[in-house]
């Protein structure tokens, strides 16, 4: 583990594999999030694939404390920026998941210079059509429950560029599975529990201030970020995408959009996948990436 200062903050890093090898870092979910659970089950795995991988936590979030983050996309651009310098890389692939996708599109369309790919991997790229679809689903769930219905009602009136909108909709999605894969493997058992009583698990620190100070000093907290995707694949840098068919905060009609977006080479649907696909199916996930990263 390396714990740098950089822009005058600590800030988590940790790197796995040989680093003569093609650079990826993992840009991790959130606001609120960090990279423990990445780490604990698949950042050796996909280094033993022949990758130089960099794991960190973006500043003020998981294991980068600091209690003056500003919780910007702009701060995570200067924090990834900084990796690029201490590891003098030219370019390295962004391996995006969640909101991470957000944090790594907006960087790619400021710096394709730095991109040698992204990869879009559960990764957030249209909020509104999100918390629509999550809300949505939820109403025709409980069509005759007049008191689901009404807790889903106050989440729909709630400004909707506002960190408690964002919440409310991914607690309602969180109580009703949309992030849970339907039918466990063994192997994804397996790892969930090693994760769960390992050392990554003990340092899997939340701050749960994170995203109301994100949406206080952030203008760009509810965005479609597929203009930008256009844009960075003119630019020459190759987009791929990989998603879980169970990962309930993606519709069909979001599924098709990036995948059409990305091309049909550069993309994978997964069946009995949910959200966390690289512990859900794992060999599938790193299968995927050697295959088009290598």
């Amino acid at each position: 583990m390396f714990c740098f200062f950089a822009n005058a903050q600590n800030l988590y890093i940790k790197t796995y594999g040989n680093e003569k090898n093609k650079p990826v870092i993992f840009i991790h979910g959130g606001p609120s999030g960090n990279a423990t659970l990445f780490e604990g089950t698949t950042a050796q795995k996909l280094a033993d694939q022949g990758f130089y991988v960099i794991a960190y936590d973006r500043r003020g979030e998981g294991r980068s404390a600091d209690p003056d983050a500003k919780f910007t996309y702009e701060e995570a651009f200067q924090d990834l920026n900084f990796i690029y310098k201490i590891y003098n890389l030219k370019k390295a692939v962004l391996l995006s998941h969640s909101f991470g996708g957000l944090v790594a599109t907006l960087y790619a369309n400021k710096y394709p210079q730095n991109v040698s790919a992204l990869v879009l991997a559960g990764a957030l790229f249209s909020q509104q059509e999100t918390y629509d679809h999550i809300l949505n689903t939820l109403k025709k769930k409980y069509n005759n429950d007049s008191e689901q219905l009404k807790r889903i009602h106050v989440v729909e009136n709630l400004d909707k560029n506002s960190a408690e909108y964002r919440k409310k909709c991914f607690e309602l999605a969180g109580e009703n599975g949309f992030f849970k894969m339907p039918n466990p493997t063994a192997e994804s058992k397996k790892l969930y529990t090693d994760y769960e009583t390992g050392e990554f698990y003990k340092t899997n620190i939340r701050n749960k201030n994170a995203p109301l100070l994100f949406y206080q000093n952030e203008k760009q907290n509810n965005i479609d970020s597929r203009p930008f995707l256009k844009k960075i694949k003119a630019a020459g840098v190759p987009i791929y995408g990989i998603y879980g068919k169970q990962d309930g905060i993606f519709s069909l009609a979001q599924i098709k959009s990036i995948k059409d977006l990305a091309g049909e080479k550069h993309f994978a649907f997964l069946d009995n996948c949910s959200h966390y696909l690289f512990v859900d199916l794992q060999k599938e996930f790193l299968d995927n990436i050697k295959k088009w990263l290598k």
